[in-house]
């Protein structure tokens, strides 16, 4: 890998500051969105990790690894998400030792509200997403 020029034109240090602004903004949407339904952003982010996660993935360290914590952190979430009816436990088929996280009817409800919305802003972004990427050349 070859080495980042530290050389930055005016017009990177915008470019970036521009991109960082609109990941700022969809991270406040999606926050708020969240927010009006009673979930945490984090408690989103761990519905939608389990809900994308391949066959016999959706783990507690699958949710640490998709959301950047530590295990025991991301093992206090999902017990939070227990308590709250919106995942269960099941021992998986392969290694009963192991246990897969599932969504509740409840969260599969949530998230599905949740997700439709974050599409559309997501498209409406996407104009300006793709601008902003293309300033980077």
């Amino acid at each position: 890998m070859s080495e980042p020029s530290l050389i930055l034109q005016d017009s990177e240090y915008a470019a970036l500051a521009d991109f960082r602004a609109a990941l700022r903004g969809f991270l406040a949407f999606s926050e708020a969105r969240a927010g009006e339904v009673g979930l945490s952003p984090r408690q989103h982010q761990a519905l939608l990790a389990i809900r994308g996660a391949a066959p016999e993935q959706a783990t507690i360290g699958h949710i640490a690894e998709r959301l950047i914590l530590k295990p025991h952190t991301a093992s206090e979430l999902v017990k939070r998400l227990e308590a709250l009816d919106l995942i269960t436990r099941r021992s998986m088929a392969k290694d009963r030792r192991k246990t897969l996280l599932v969504l509740t009817e409840r969260a599969d409800g949530l998230l599905r509200q949740l997700s439709a919305i974050h599409r559309d802003e997501i498209r409406r972004l996407k104009p300006l997403l793709i601008e902003l990427l293309d300033r980077f050349g």
